[in-house]
């Protein structure tokens, strides 16, 4: 009998949908997406899919929706779709892969592109290396099949980016100085002050860095341009947990041209409570998150087009560094890097850096045979 789709409308296929991953994937690999950032979505608009075998067990997922300024950037008609989790049974793929064509067709869309939640800029993607290396915040993790089944399946890669990990951070005796070399004489020759982040002004600082990440990156192909409400509800609740000294920006002459952000790996935690961050996971979260500044993970840097190529990120590397080193961090973790990024590459060789996750997306024109 073939699976059966079913819109998610009702609170218990909504707990089936939250739920399907954490049984399909290991519980030490898979980091699962806050449930309260699925009922954001869903209440937003966003469709959610769950698709049920004969006995009505979810073995299967996904969510569709459309995004005007991808569209715009990549310039076609996308039928995007995220969240998108399958079992081992290739009739489960199919019959997922047949509700994005059908949703694609009513919506006139030439083009199927994911996984991404809700943009790729935000978090989704498909691993395709490291499968034995567990995921981390903002990252994905699957098993091997996955890409496999997507490329029998008729889609293609397109942004192969990896992820990285800079390990034994504590047992490294180098100079931050010399590893990430620059001339501390233009700090004054140039007006060059370095800000930090802060807990409780952190909702002030947002709209500085919002500026800057979308002037820093809408060169790039996957990236669209966010508004200032989404980049507040993705860092929604970040300010309890933030170390201030690893939110760095630099000023050049009052104005704001460049930053980095790291945050305390809470990946092991979100694993235990399975992404279910109810009122008291987050005050146990609070009160342990003293414990959870073991790793961190680099969620995003960046400097603006007409400061670019001038070394400033290697200055705020230099700081962060020093301030990981500082705060005892064994390790600090990337979200995923371009493969043709050479320049962020380097930053992480330089402190003993490897990739840790092949990661992509997937792309493939609608009506293709699967």
């Amino acid at each position: 009998m073939i699976p059966t789709v079913e819109r998610v409308e009702s609170r218990r296929a909504l707990r089936d949908f939250c739920e399907l991953p954490l049984r399909l994937h290991p519980k030490d690999r898979y980091v699962p997406v806050l449930r309260g950032q699925v009922r954001q979505w869903q209440r937003a608009g966003i469709e959610l899919y769950v698709v049920r075998d004969r006995a009505g067990r979810v073995v299967g997922r996904t969510c569709l929706h459309t995004d005007g300024r991808f569209d715009a950037k990549l310039r076609g008609r996308h039928q995007l779709f995220g969240l998108t989790e399958f079992g081992d049974d290739p009739e489960v793929f199919a019959v997922l892969v047949d509700l994005m064509e059908r949703r694609a067709a009513r919506a006139g869309r030439d083009r199927l592109f994911g996984p991404v939640a809700l943009l790729p800029n935000q978090t989704g993607g498909v691993i395709t290396s490291g499968f034995t290396e567990r995921g981390f915040v903002d990252s994905a993790w699957n098993p091997a099949r996955y890409p496999e089944t997507y490329e029998r399946a008729g889609f293609t890669r397109r942004f192969s980016a990896s992820t990285w990990i800079c390990p034994d951070l504590r047992e490294r005796t180098d100079d931050p100085g010399e590893t990430y070399v620059f001339d501390d004489a233009r700090i004054a020759a140039e007006s060059l002050v370095i800000r930090r982040g802060s807990r409780r002004r952190l909702a002030e600082q947002l709209p500085i860095l919002h500026t800057m990440l979308n002037a820093s990156f809408g060169q790039l192909g996957y990236y669209t341009p966010i508004e200032l409400d989404e980049l507040r509800a993705q860092t929604d609740g970040l300010a309890h947990l933030l170390d201030e000294s690893l939110l760095l920006w630099l000023e050049r002459a009052g104005e704001p041209i460049a930053f980095t952000l790291a945050v305390p790996d809470i990946s092991e935690f979100l694993m235990r409570i399975g992404g279910d961050l109810h009122v008291g996971n987050q005050l146990r979260l609070l009160a342990t998150r003293g414990r959870h500044r073991r790793e961190a993970v680099l969620i995003i840097k960046g400097t603006v087009p007409a400061a670019q190529g001038r070394g400033y990120l290697t200055l705020l590397a230099r700081e962060q560094y020093r301030a990981l080193r500082a705060g005892g961090y064994h390790a600090l973790r990337s979200t995923w890097v371009e493969d043709d990024n050479k320049a962020s590459a380097a930053q992480y060789r330089r402190i003993g850096g490897r990739e840790l996750h092949g990661h992509t997306f997937y792309v493939r024109s609608t009506g293709s045979a699967s």
